[in-house]
């Protein structure tokens, strides 16, 4: 859905945004005309009508194009899968979502919080009853990408009225309610254009029609829950693959064009390491495509019976297989296209930046390996074994 002559205008312009750590404005009017924030809002209800799978395949184009831009808007892409997904799941309470989307609306995702590893399953975030079925929600936020233009943003927190019975309270709050701070402190190594801003919470209310959902913490197969965790998961994976894709075809444009005095003037290209070098990272990149298809495909279909207790590290590991293998073609790339690709006017040298944010998206290499461990083994007993 995203032409060659959008996506060219949109890479002119990620250098500038990322040297003056400033906000892709005219990319979001862009992609507003473009359809990009309707695009996966069913047919029925006005929008695009387009699957996971086939959004996967817009953010990686999106994300070879600026990687910020891509990253940024991901999160409002995220919650229109969510509530396609919850509404497969048979639970209806996040289509205000596509709603809010085709009268223009901008989401963002107020999730992550310092020091919480345990992310969805767990907040230290307060989350007060207001006795008609809403909420107001206290405590930091960080990473929130977007954070200059979103009009809605979906967070949660925990409801500790019960301490002995808390509540997770999964909810969405307006920009123009109020109720709290963005601090301007996003300077970072990469993804500069994405403004991730910290998001301090001091009331900012979710009336009861704005309420996703509400359960105890911790992993279930509890619509918003996984709706989350599965659209997250796939199309973050397909950003930072689409960053690979791009730094992939620089490095074979820039040796086919470099050459060599040692080889009397002969291409790069021709070169037996830098087309070990590519091709490496090609045969690595060609590996993800598919599995990012698959998972997608799995969860525009949803059938709880396809992975079982296999959904979330399924999941969780093709995120960091993605991102991991995108750093791995990013590097690969850089060396194979040499010197000049160090340059910060290199756009090889942005991707590198860009690129290695994808290590802090949950889920990480750890709770990776831990689910799996849990899912092939069972719980952790005791080790060693008393005598």
């Amino acid at each position: 859905m995203l032409d060659d002559a959008l996506l060219d205008r949109i890479r002119s312009r990620a250098a500038a945004v990322d040297r003056e750590n400033g906000f892709p404005w005219e990319d979001l009017e862009d992609l507003k005309a473009a359809g990009y924030f309707t695009a996966m809002v069913p047919a029925e209800r006005g929008g695009g009508g387009l699957t996971l799978t086939e959004m996967t395949e817009v953010q990686q184009r999106l994300a070879g194009a600026a990687p910020a831009t891509a990253l940024t808007f991901n999160m409002h892409q995220i919650w229109v899968g969510v509530a396609n997904t919850m509404a497969l799941m048979g639970d209806d309470r996040a289509d205000f979502l596509l709603d809010a989307a085709m009268e223009g609306e901008i989401f963002a995702f107020g999730i992550s919080e310092a020091g919480n590893d345990l992310v969805l399953f767990g907040s230290q975030i307060e989350a007060r009853p207001d006795d008609e079925g809403g909420f107001s929600f206290h405590g930091t936020k960080i990473f929130t990408s977007g954070s200059p233009a979103w009009t809605m943003l979906g967070t949660y927190g925990q409801d500790n009225t019960d301490p002995e019975n808390p509540k997770s309270v999964y909810g969405f709050v307006r920009r123009d309610g109020g109720g709290f701070e963005i601090r301007e402190d996003w300077d970072t190594l990469g993804m500069r254009g994405s403004q991730s801003c910290t998001t301090i919470l001091d009331g900012a209310h979710a009336p009861a029609d704005r309420i996703l959902g509400i359960f105890p913490p911790g992993p279930a197969m509890e619509p918003v829950l996984f709706g989350i965790f599965a659209n997250f998961e796939i199309l973050v994976a397909a950003v930072y693959t689409g960053i690979a894709r791009r730094a992939l075809d620089l490095a074979i444009e820039t040796v086919q064009k470099r050459t060599s005095r040692a080889a009397g003037g002969a291409p790069y290209s021709n070169d037996p390491a830098i087309r070990h070098r590519i091709a490496s990272a090609a045969i690595a990149l060609d590996g993800i495509a598919p599995q990012l298809t698959s998972l997608a495909d799995d969860v525009a279909s949803f059938q709880p019976e396809r992975h079982g207790a296999l959904w979330y590290p399924k999941l969780s590991a093709l995120k960091v297989r993605a991102t991991e293998v995108a750093k791995d073609v990013v590097e690969e790339a850089i060396r194979s296209a040499g010197g000049p690709s160090y340059y910060s006017s290199n756009e090889l040298s942005r991707l590198y930046r860009d690129v290695l944010a994808g290590i802090f998206h949950p889920s990480d290499d750890e709770s990776l390996h831990n689910a799996w461990a849990n899912a092939m083994l069972g719980p952790v007993q005791e080790w060693p074994p008393a005598e």
